[in-house]
């Protein structure tokens, strides 16, 4: 591993995002990349968060954070699962008299039953969520681990007033309720995560095995996934500053090797 200008190390081969691009894999442990006055420095150039082949990336922030932006530059390999795409494809085939909440829970059943069913793959999931409900964390984190996949944790950091702004530049506002349950819980989330990162790493922590090591700035150590996002194998915070400059890339799944007799899959 060796750093750049930048202060962000280079891990393997080069990314697929913009040229010159740092790369890191946050593999293990929590990464602040926000790059706030009360923070520790972050990337001030364009940097790749690299991922395993198999891994499971939920993005989450208030509605109007960037998860969107941020989930469009996603390499084509990975698949992304965005609510609203649920909501257009449920709201083209029903009248338009007929008020959206009304048929929201036929939407939301048909988001869940495409989320499980991705989630029982095996390739990269890119997955949008509002964060602000663990237990959808978890259910998500216990139905990936059922299939050996790791589930990382991506948080978008901009405040409430940047938030409503982007919702503004979009042209679509979240519901005012909606909007202040989510902040509220993500309030709260980004309360004990920052606490833990100003915390530092404990003084009896242990450096992760060889395969597990996370790819961080050289000058910083990675820190422990706190309590409170234990369903997770990392946790990156990323903010106003640097969600702009974040890509993505996902390791390639292993070919099976060609035997040239034919494979059988049993029917359960």
């Amino acid at each position: 591993m060796h750093s750049t200008g930048s202060g962000v190390p280079e891990a393997g081969a080069a990314p697929s995002g913009p040229p010159h691009a740092s790369a890191l894999a946050p593999h293990r442990g929590l990464l602040d990349l926000r790059g706030r006055t009360d923070t520790p420095p972050a990337p001030s150039s364009p940097f790749t968060l690299t991922y395993p082949a198999n891994a499971v990336v939920v993005v989450s922030g208030l509605p109007g954070s960037g998860k969107s932006t941020l989930l469009r530059r996603a390499p084509a390999q990975a698949t992304v699962i965005d609510p609203r795409a649920v909501h257009v494809a449920c709201e083209a085939v029903m009248p338009d008299w007929l008020p959206y909440g009304l048929y929201r829970p036929w939407a939301r059943w048909k988001h869940i039953r495409w989320l499980h069913r991705e989630l029982r793959g095996d390739g990269p999931l890119l997955v949008h969520d509002c964060g602000s409900r663990p237990w959808v964390r978890r259910w998500m984190a216990r139905a990936a681990g059922r299939r050996g996949r790791p589930l990382h944790l991506v948080l978008l950091d901009v405040g409430r007033a940047e938030a409503l702004s982007g919702q503004e530049s979009r042209g679509r506002r979240a519901p005012r309720r909606a909007f202040a349950r989510h902040h509220r819980g993500l309030d709260r989330l980004l309360r004990r995560l920052s606490e833990a990162a100003a915390a530092g790493p404990p003084a009896t922590a242990v450096s992760p095995a060889a395969d597990e090591a996370a790819e961080v700035p050289a000058h910083r150590p990675p820190l422990p996934v706190p309590p409170c996002v234990a369903e997770a194998a990392s946790v990156v915070l990323l903010g106003g500053p640097t969600r702009g400059l974040a890509t993505w890339e996902f390791a390639r799944l292993p070919r099976p090797a060609d035997s040239g007799t034919p494979r059988l899959r049993s029917g359960t």
